[in-house]
C-alpha cells in the first residue's frame, strides 16, 4: 500500500512540473496569459494533492526510506518529458536514471 502511495505522490508532482513547463513554453500575449494562468492552476492543485498524500505517507513511513523512494519522480519527469516534448536523454542521465531505480528498489525493500 505505501509503494502505490508514494508512486501516487511522484505522479502528482510529476504532472504538476509538466503544467509548470506547459505554461512556461507560451508566450505572453493576452489569450496566451489566460492560458499560462490555467495551466499553472492546475499545477498548484496537483502539487498540493501530491502535497497532501506526502504528509499522510511520512505520519506511516520512515523519512529516511520514503524520501530516497520519491526520487522516482525524476525518472517520470525525465521519461514524461522524453515523450512529450522530445527532450534528450543523454547517456550519462540514462545511467543516473538507472541508478535512482536501483536505489529505490533497495530501498524498497524495507517497507
Amino acid at each position: 500500500m505505501m509503494y502505490l502511495l508514494i508512486f501516487l505522490v511522484s505522479l502528482l508532482s510529476c504532472a504538476g512540473q509538466l503544467c509548470q513547463k506547459h505554461a512556461a513554453g507560451t508566450s505572453a500575449g493576452a489569450g496566451e496569459l489566460r492560458h499560462r494562468v490555467r495551466w499553472l492552476a492546475i499545477s498548484l492543485l496537483l502539487l498540493g494533492g501530491a502535497m497532501l498524500v506526502w504528509l499522510w505517507v511520512l505520519q506511516r513511513v520512515p523519512v529516511g526510506i520514503a524520501y530516497p523512494m520519491f526520487s522516482l519522480n525524476f525518472v517520470l519527469v525525465t521519461l514524461a518529458a522524453r515523450w512529450l516534448w522530445r527532450e534528450p536523454v543523454s547517456l550519462r542521465h540514462g545511467c543516473g536514471l538507472l541508478l535512482i531505480v536501483a536505489g529505490v528498489m533497495c530501498m524498497g525493500v524495507n517497507l
